[in-house]
């Protein structure tokens, strides 16, 4: 997915590969404000890949080396449900067992696999978070209300405005033994 500030689209693309058919690149990424590296990346990647390689790639490794095995996830999962172990104490375990693992790794995966509170694990090992969805039974069965909290400014400014002996801020101090006070005004929308 391109990101905001992104100066070509794919539709973008297209056009710059077009126009890279008859003309040089350099002079093509200069008209459209991009280096002439960036332009020749998907010159090539249309000849290579055709109209499929102007698409946006994913941007995810294919491979993380570092990931922990899924044997030691499922063993992370196992002791978790089946003891309710914390994060150290099931580091403790597997080291035990030969398995080298940090307690921040296994705090991962426990977060990952949602099982990072032992309050979401019922006393059979099973989650017992539910996913909540919230459903209208009708159109304009709920309504999302934005409140704004605004300061109310008096009529002619406040002695800010005006100074602190200024006739109108002594007019705004009359008002104010009158009942009308200054404070804050919710809006609602």
């Amino acid at each position: 997915m391109t990101h905001r500030n992104s100066p070509l689209s794919v539709e973008g693309r297209r056009r710059l590969v077009e126009r890279c058919k008859t003309r040089p690149i350099a002079h093509v990424a200069a008209e459209m404000g991009i280096s002439r590296a960036t332009a020749s990346k998907w010159v090539h990647r249309h000849r290579e890949f055709g109209e499929v390689g102007l698409l946006d790639r994913s941007s995810t490794p294919k491979q993380s080396p570092t990931a922990a095995p899924n044997v030691v996830v499922r063993e992370v999962e196992r002791m978790r449900r089946e003891h309710k172990w914390s994060a150290a104490r099931i580091t403790f375990e597997l080291e035990q067992v030969g398995i080298q693992i940090s307690r921040r790794t296994v705090s991962r995966i426990l977060t990952d696999l949602q099982l990072n509170r032992r309050r979401f694990i019922d006393p059979t090992g099973e989650s017992n978070r539910e996913a909540r969805k919230i459903v209208a039974r009708c159109p304009g069965h709920m309504v999302h209300l934005d409140v704004k909290k605004v300061g109310r400014i008096p009529d002619g400014g406040g002695w800010r405005a005006h100074g602190k002996d200024s006739p109108e801020a002594r007019a705004v101090a009359r008002t104010k033994t009158r009942g009308t006070r200054a404070g804050y005004v919710y809006l609602h929308s």
